[in-house]
């Protein structure tokens, strides 16, 4: 028989994809070399890919081109995940064990996807070993972390993986960051202080898959994933005086602060292929996230009499609950032509709950509706494969507004001016019917919650997207360039600054609509292989926002950075690999105090208060840190099982970061307090598998 050659490329750390250069495809044995912060983690991995944010060290969530996370569509197995951070943010939902690849949609993506006006990141969860039982896991400072796969037969794979954090030096580090309550007896005079904290905290995640292969045509599966972080600040503060002062002998507390948090999801998915030409994708799934927040406090106050009994705080509970069905077709046309289309429906149930001193009901909504959608795309090839072209558009039917229909068109060209060179093109219509509101007041409870839109006062939110760049990509090397913007009508804000008429608080007079740019320019060069390689990208950005409450002119939102700089360098030598990462970012906006100014009380009393100024017109300091892990490879039991020792270093400078500013008023004068991120902080983890 004449001569077979068969030629693929060397697993690597790509950052450009040949057919669409707003698809970055990872996989998780490439990630692992990169340098992390106490562990293995997919999303704060893909902050290190240029036009993703890598400043946000209190979020894993993904800051693409100016957006915000919940502007992002998370899928795992074909499930919606909702919330994607652990431990305040520091971590992803996402264990690394029991994923498979990750494709991340920048900007741009198909008709296929929608619900989201910024990007795509879709997870797919490993199927299991087909041929024998395999495992292992990881102990770090942080968390330990097992998996183990189970096939059948070879028909049937299964595979499950289980992390839970514990109270060790890296977790006791990041939680004290957010909550600085201690136990101890403090004297004052005749007066004895005494608070005692009671900290209970830890967050786990659980991964399950079995995948059955009945022939060569049919795969089906079935995921499922929980994960919940469960944190507790509670304390009990108190306070006595011998003798009494004015009849008041003290008082004891019993101050609440417990935040539960979580996703549960689950997807049956079967796949067939019933030609060469025709291949089918249809799942149900069902996707959970919950977030409930107590911070009350009951305050028993004593005389020389009698005892009172004092209860007020906060109480938040906000639930989403999406059952989905969907179901896809590919159709290889010609040898020039692929169409797509489907169908796709989900039922949405959100309740959110806001509650002050247990009877002031700030907001209490019950939402529910129904999307269902369709979409048709056709992937064109023309000159001998130089020119692609796949155009689409999605029909949207959302239920819980009076315009029913969402009609999103999409384009995508890349023409091969050399089989090196490439210039690419895209530009779509986005509608998002669920987003996560941000609160802008800092007060107790969650920042943000979801919420459906509706025709009164909470929009769809829509984004237009245009993009356009060049890349050149050989064996070795990747050069590329490319410019976007996106245009963004139906922003929402809850806003406590104003208050409302009557003194009744409703969410109509709280809620509030705006709209928003986004523009920037991305520069990459990437070495793909060899014992050095990696990459350096320069993002030059600007996302605006507009709200009337806050006047006409636009003012920078809050993941507004004009600057970005990152460089990652990867190292093999032997059994070892070493990596680091310098990240630079132009410093993050806030609202800073205009000044201050003083009320006289009706009691006689004065008091000062401060002046909030212009939105986000200040400026942070610049924020820049050094990464560094090294990580050594050994064998274990008689070559059966591999080992690994893996060192990092995170800000290895000790760069203080400035995470947020805190004023207080002293002597009438506004002072400014920074309060900063992570110092340098040291981890090491051992890994094996068999």
């Amino acid at each position: 028989m004449d001569e077979v050659i068969v030629l693929s490329e060397k697993m690597k750390l790509s950052l450009s994809n040949k057919d669409n250069p707003n698809i970055i495809k990872l996989s998780p044995q490439k990630i692992m070399e990169l340098p992390q912060m106490g562990e293995r983690d997919i999303m704060r991995s893909l902050q290190l890919m240029p036009g993703i944010s890598a400043s946000n060290e209190s979020s894993s969530g993904l800051y693409v081109r100016g957006g915000t996370p919940d502007q992002n569509l998370i899928l795992l197995d074909g499930f919606t995940v909702y919330h994607v951070d652990h431990l305040y943010g520091f971590f992803s939902t996402f264990n690394t064990n029991a994923i498979k690849d990750i494709n991340l949609y920048k900007g741009g993506f198909e008709a296929k996807y929608g619900g989201r006006i910024s990007s795509v990141c879709e997870i797919n969860g490993k199927d299991g070993n087909q041929k024998h039982v395999a495992g292992g896991g990881d102990l770090s400072l942080l968390s330990t972390n097992i998996y183990l796969e189970i096939p059948y037969k070879e028909k049937i794979t299964s595979i499950i993986a289980f992390r839970r954090s514990y109270q060790g030096i890296l977790y006791d580090k990041i939680f004290k960051k957010f909550n600085s309550g201690t136990s101890e007896q403090r004297p004052r005079g005749p007066m004895t202080q005494e608070y005692e904290t009671t900290v209970t905290s830890y967050f786990y995640d659980l991964n399950t898959k079995i995948t059955y292969r009945p022939s060569e045509k049919d795969v089906y599966s079935i995921s499922f994933y929980n994960g919940a972080d469960n944190l507790d600040n509670s304390n009990s503060p108190s306070m006595s005086m011998p003798g009494g002062m004015g009849g008041f002998r003290g008082f004891n507390a019993d101050v609440t602060d417990k935040t539960n948090f979580g996703n549960i999801g689950s997807s049956l998915k079967w796949s067939r292929k019933w030609s060469s030409k025709l291949y089918q994708n249809s799942l149900i799934a069902f996707s959970r996230y919950y977030s409930e927040r107590d911070r009350t406090t009951q305050m028993a106050i004593r005389n020389e009499t009698s005892t009172s009994t004092i209860k007020n705080g906060t109480i938040e509970n906000n639930k989403l609950n999406d059952y989905s069905f969907k179901t896809n077709f590919e159709l290889q046309l010609t040898d020039f032509l692929k169409s797509d289309f489907g169908l796709q429906a989900s039922h949405l149930l959100v309740n959110y709950d806001y509650s002050q001193n247990d009877t002031s009901k700030i907001i209490e909504r019950n939402d529910k509706g129904t999307l269902i959608s369709g979409y048709l795309q056709s992937q064109y090839r023309f000159f001998n494969n130089k020119l692609s072209i796949n155009l689409g558009s999605r029909l949207t039917n959302y239920s819980n507004t009076t315009k029913k229909l969402y009609l999103e068109p999409r384009i995508n060209i890349v023409y091969s001016l050399t089989p090196e060179l490439k210039v690419s093109a895209s530009a779509g219509r986005y509608y998002q019917f669920v987003s996560r509101v941000i609160r802008e007041d800092i007060s107790s409870g969650s920042r943000d919650f979801w919420i459906l839109a509706d025709t009164s006062r909470v929009p769809v939110s829509m984004a237009y997207h245009y993009i356009t760049g060049i890349s050149y990509e050989n064996n070795e090397y990747i050069f590329s360039a490319e410019a976007y913007y996106k245009n963004i009508e139906g922003l929402t804000e809850f806003n406590q600054r104003i208050v409302p008429a009557h003194r009744q608080l409703t969410y109509e007079e709280n809620f509030y609509v705006g709209r928003g740019y986004v523009r920037g320019i991305e520069f990459l060069v990437q070495r793909k292989i060899g014992k050095i390689n990696g990459w350096i990208s320069y993002t030059l950005g600007q996302a605006r926002n507009q709200f009337d409450v806050y006047g006409e002119s636009f003012f920078p939102s809050l993941q507004d950075v004009r600057h970005e700089l990152k460089i990652v360098g990867l190292y093999a030598y032997k059994k070892w690999h070493f990596s680091a990462d310098w990240i630079y970012a132009s410093g993050k906006p806030y609202t800073a105090p205009a000044g201050t100014y003083s009320l006289h009380l009706l009691d006689g009393t004065t008091q000062s208060f401060v002046a909030v100024g212009y939105k986000n017109s200040a400026r942070m300091p610049a924020y820049h840190r050094l990464d560094i892990s090294a990580t050594y490879e050994f064998p274990m039991f008689d070559s059966n099982a591999d080992g690994s020792l893996s060192f990092s270093i995170f800000n290895l400078y000790n760069r203080k970061n400035v995470w947020y500013k805190e004023f207080q008023i002293v002597e009438g004068v506004s002072v400014e307090n920074n309060v900063s991120y992570f110092g340098i902080t040291p981890n090491i983890t051992f890994s094996i598998k068999f």
